[in-house]
């Protein structure tokens, strides 16, 4: 699941629209995730958005609104599990949309953690994205405010991700973000 339901307060302007490259027809934050996540052959893929967001048709992400959203993380991670719940999904891969350096194969790592909760580790900690076995989807549910799942990656499975760290919170997290991706795009 793909969390994109914030107000993105900091950066000024939506950051699930936000091209990392300025070319007529590139693809957006969000789309990039959701895209990414197909790759790695995570299905089906829910792209979390608060109210009146839309896909492009084709991007292939089932949308789930998160009619909540101010709450912060914890409201959008439980309508994302109760959407995977309702697929019967063996388990979920939270993503965030603002992380460009996410890639379909670090996507394969995590999810081989089977009944392992699995995390992404960069800067000294580990965080999203993660995966999460189904046996912790009541706790996932039991999230509330901005904190998201902090707690349940404590004893998690650790998989690297190089420049995990930067995720578009501010312009110049974006400026830097686009510098990065002009120089060294991920695959």
């Amino acid at each position: 699941m793909v969390l994109a339901a914030g107000a993105s307060t900091r950066l000024g302007e939506p950051k699930q629209n936000v091209r990392l490259t300025l070319e007529t027809g590139a693809e957006t934050l969000l789309e990039r995730t959701v895209r990414v996540a197909r790759e790695a052959g995570l299905a089906p893929v829910f792209a979390v958005v608060a109210p009146g967001y839309s896909l492009p048709p084709g991007t292939g992400a089932q949308l789930v609104i998160n009619e909540e959203p101010s709450e912060g993380m914890a409201s959008s991670i439980r309508v994302g599990v109760a959407a995977a719940t309702a697929a019967d999904a063996e388990a979920v891969v939270i993503l965030a949309c603002d992380q460009p350096f996410v890639t379909a194969e670090h996507m394969k790592a995590l999810a081989e953690s089977r009944d392992e909760i699995g995390a992404s580790a960069y800067a000294g900690r580990k965080g999203v994205p993660a995966y999460f076995p189904a046996r912790v989807f009541e706790d996932l549910l039991a999230l509330r405010g901005d904190a998201g799942a902090r707690d349940l990656l404590r004893e998690a499975r650790e998989i690297p991700l190089k420049r995990g760290e930067l995720d578009i919170d501010t312009a110049e997290d974006l400026k830097r973000a686009r510098e990065l991706y002009a120089d060294e795009p991920p695959v």
